[in-house]
Order: C-alpha cells, then structure tokens, then sequence
C-alpha cells in the first residue's frame, strides 16, 4: 500500500484521507461495535490521528465513556472512532474506505462476544479484549 489513503460515507458529504501507512487493521467482536454498525462484526483500520484531513460536511458524533464515534449527518454512515485511552490514533471502519481491499485484517478482538453463529475460517490471533496496544506498550 501506499499513501494517501482515502474514503467516504456514503452519500458523499463526508470525505477524509490519511497521509500514512495503516498501524492497525483488525475486527471486533464486541457489541458496543455490533450496534454502531449494525453488522454481525466490524474491521477497522487505524491511522495516526495527525496524518488524516476531514473534507465536506461535519461529522455527527457520539460519545460513550472513552469512545467517540463519527458518523455522516445526512447519511448516517459509520465513518470512524477514536479512544481517549489512544489519543494519537483514529480507526476508520474499513467499508468507509474507499479501496477496503488493500487493508486485510490481521487479528481478532473481543472473541468472547463472537456471536455463536459467526464463524471465521482463519488462523489469526484472537484476543478475548481489545487488540490494540496501549501506549505503555500493553495489550489489555
């Protein structure tokens, strides 16, 4: 891959691009994940948070305890989260990428809320929690 890195939600008004390689690309299981999407499960791909310019309208967000989730006014497509927790970082839902594609997930997280039904035919690291290395260099 190589930057820039674009995407959108769908209708159009909103429109972001990341000036860096992806740090992160993952799904989750988790269900706070599960109703922001709507999905069975979501992948994410995770960027720095200062490599990425916001073009077109104003995102809506939506804060729950650390997590803040943006998504397009008119539309309502789920475009990104960020964490408090990981303040250097967004992590765009990879169907808001353009070419989702070029990002292929490389783990699992919160595997202990997989949905029963769900099963996922490959061989890549599962974490009962989150996947994303905090900054003291832990995985919680």
């Amino acid at each position: 891959m190589t930057a820039p890195h674009a995407g959108g939600c769908r209708c159009g008004a909103v429109r972001f691009e990341a000036s860096a390689e992806p740090h992160h690309v993952s799904y989750c299981h988790c269900g706070d994940c599960r109703r922001a999407s709507g999905a069975p499960v979501s992948a994410f791909v995770g960027f720095p948070v200062d490599k990425v310019m916001f073009t077109g309208k104003s995102l809506k967000m939506y804060e729950n305890g650390p997590v803040t989730r943006s998504f397009c006014a008119i539309c309502g497509s789920p475009i990104a989260y960020v964490d408090d927790r990981l303040e250097d970082d967004i992590y765009f839902m990879l169907g808001a990428m353009d070419m989702p594609a070029a990002f292929t997930p490389t783990q699992h997280a919160y595997v202990g809320e997989q949905l029963p039904f769900l099963h996922m035919s490959d061989d890549l690291p599962r974490h009962l929690k989150t996947s994303v290395t905090r900054p003291d260099g832990t995985v919680p």
